[in-house]
């Protein structure tokens, strides 16, 4: 018998975008030809993951869970809404964000190489996922969030099953409040961040190169007023600042009455509760956010609804 060599099934792996169990199976099954072995995972319909990768996924789930101090939001993407609604699918996104936790993956490669609960990985399980469910899917993104002493808060917004949806979000509360006090106000920020779609904790916090093209516009716009140079540089800061204060949570002004800025609402909470609450971070995953979907990834949804 031929020698099935790491070499061989990576090759396999490559061509066919199958697991790497089932290219040694097929690698064994086929005396270590690979021809042999690509048609034979063809045959059983494992190699069906290869002509989907192209297709661009973009829908999907995020999933969240906590446990204790501790969180995490992760993105599983597919090429279409109706795969969302599928429970194998929706076992999965769930099954990942509880690995994510347990292993306190750093970020999605290491994800998808963790040990998926019925065997084989991650990244493994998602193939077979592909060639079963037949859409394309990406594990995208995951983020951590936790706190020394406190609760970290999850709200799922769109849900499609407890904690999954199309935006997932996660608030850091730090403090020696009780949990009756942390939790109602960190789901009602929650849903503020779900809605008002923060770029940052605080101004200081903002991406500089966003602040820079903000620059730019208002710099553009001012220099259409005709006014003195330094009335123009007065408008540029003045629009910057206004930015930085309307795209900061801590500064936001709180949706459920629409002007008491985030920050004195958690200071409120605190002098309420007679005990210390800091708003530590958060995390929002929006489905999809920053993807962009081609025209002619309509036919291929259309195909994948017809199940091509």
């Amino acid at each position: 018998m031929a020698e099935i060599t790491a070499a061989t099934v990576k090759e396999l792996r490559d061509r066919s975008g199958a697991g790497m169990m089932d290219c040694k199976k097929a690698l064994t099954e086929s005396n270590g030809d690979i021809e042999a072995a690509s048609d034979w995972l063809r045959a059983k319909g494992l190699a069906a993951a290869q002509k989907k990768s192209s297709r661009t996924a973009a829908e999907g789930l995020v999933g969240v869970v906590v446990a204790g101090t501790k969180g995490v939001a992760v993105e599983v993407n597919s090429e279409t809404d109706f795969v969302a609604k599928n429970d194998q699918f929706q076992e999965f996104v769930r099954n990942v964000a509880q690995i994510a936790l347990d292993t306190q993956a750093a970020d999605a490669e290491t994800l998808a190489n963790a040990a998926y609960p019925t065997g084989g990985t991650v990244s493994e399980k998602l193939v077979a996922n592909i060639a079963t469910i037949g859409e394309n899917q990406t594990l995208r993104r995951l983020a951590h969030l936790s706190v020394d002493q406190g609760v970290v808060v999850p709200y799922v917004h769109n849900a499609a099953a407890p904690g999954l949806g199309k935006i997932g979000v996660l608030v850091a509360l730090e403090g020696d409040a009780p949990t009756d006090v942390l939790e109602p106000l960190g789901k009602q920020i929650a849903m503020h961040i779900a809605a008002a779609f923060p770029l940052a904790l605080s101004a200081s916090d903002i991406d500089p190169a966003l602040l820079e093209r903000e620059r730019s516009i208002a710099a553009e716009k001012a220099s259409e007023s005709g006014k003195p140079a330094e009335i123009v540089a007065k408008m540029v800061d003045g629009a910057v600042a206004k930015y930085a204060k309307e795209n900061a949570l801590l500064s936001q002004l709180f949706v459920m009455d629409n002007k008491t800025p985030v920050a004195d609402v958690v200071a409120k909470a605190a002098k309420d509760a007679g005990k210390s609450i800091t708003l530590k971070g958060y995390v929002r995953f929006q489905l999809g956010e920053g993807i962009e979907k081609e025209v002619s990834d309509f036919a291929a949804e259309v195909a994948a609804a017809a199940g091509v």
